[in-house]
Order: structure tokens, then C-alpha cells, then sequence
């Protein structure tokens, strides 16, 4: 397989080329996507789930240009799930930068503990910080930031 040639790539964030991507799908240029798009959405599921299978197995054999390819594929796949879910990347976005406010970075949120509750009662004032296992608010202004107790 040829590698892309990263000179001749336009310059573009990868939120406004999914943005250009579901905007496709509506009338879409091939047969392929077409017949994807028409199908249902555990179809569409599978393919994604697929997908992320391959990407994992090109990293781990530390195949560099299957690596780039497939991620191309789940990135394509990925923006047809939102479609069907009428999911905008510009919500991913927003979710993106809510968690890099409260986290420092956009990272998977914790499912539970103290995090997590300090994620649901957080507010866009505050940032939270980490420091080894510990993790607390950071004032982004001059709202006061508050501090649940520590559940014993």
C-alpha cells in the first residue's frame, strides 16, 4: 500500500472533514455508502465494532500504514453512526472541550467514585486537576468552586 502523501493533504481539523462527511450522506456518491447509510443501525454498529478490531490489531502487529488506513475506515464509519443517530461532530466537539475544562484534557470520564461525582455536580467555571490519585477543582474565574465532602 502506498503511504498518504501528507504534503498534498489540505490543511483541515478532523472535526470539519467528519462535518463534510455526514454532510455527504444525505445524497450519497457511491453504491457503497449508499447501501450502508440504508441499512440498519446494528449493521452500522458492527462495522464500527469492526472496524476498532482492526485498528487494535494493526497497532498491536505495529503495522504502521494498516494503522493509518484503518483508522480512515472507523473515522468513516464513526461519521455514519452519528448520521443514522443525527449526532453532530460539533456535539463531540462540545463534549471534547467540556471535559478538557474539567479535566485538563479530553479524556474518557470515569464511570464512578469521586470524580465522577465531581463531574456531575461540576459547573463551567471550575477545572479539575490531578495529581497523582488525587483530584480536585481549579478556579477558571472568580465563581467560587465548590468542593463536595469526601464521601467516608
Amino acid at each position: 500500500m502506498r503511504p498518504p502523501n501528507i504534503q498534498a493533504a489540505q490543511p483541515a481539523d478532523l472535526f470539519g472533514c467528519l462535518e463534510h462527511l455526514i454532510a455527504q450522506l444525505d445524497s450519497p456518491p457511491t453504491a457503497r455508502t449508499e447501501e450502508l447509510t440504508a441499512s440498519s443501525a446494528e449493521r452500522k454498529a458492527r462495522k464500527l465494532v469492526e472496524e476498532a478490531t482492526e485498528v487494535a490489531f494493526d497497532a498491536l502487529a505495529d503495522n504502521r500504514e494498516g494503522l493509518i488506513a484503518e483508522s480512515a475506515d472507523l473515522l468513516y464509519h464513526l461519521a455514519v453512526l452519528w448520521h443514522d443517530r443525527g449526532i453532530k461532530p460539533a456535539e463531540i466537539r462540545a463534549e471534547m472541550a467540556r471535559r478538557k475544562d474539567l479535566l485538563g484534557i479530553a479524556e474518557k470520564l470515569p464511570k464512578k467514585g469521586r470524580v465522577r461525582e465531581l463531574l456531575k455536580q461540576s459547573n463551567r467555571s471550575c477545572a479539575l486537576y490531578r495529581q497523582g490519585d488525587r483530584i480536585g477543582p481549579v478556579p477558571l474565574s472568580s465563581a467560587p468552586c465548590p468542593v463536595p465532602p469526601t464521601p467516608r
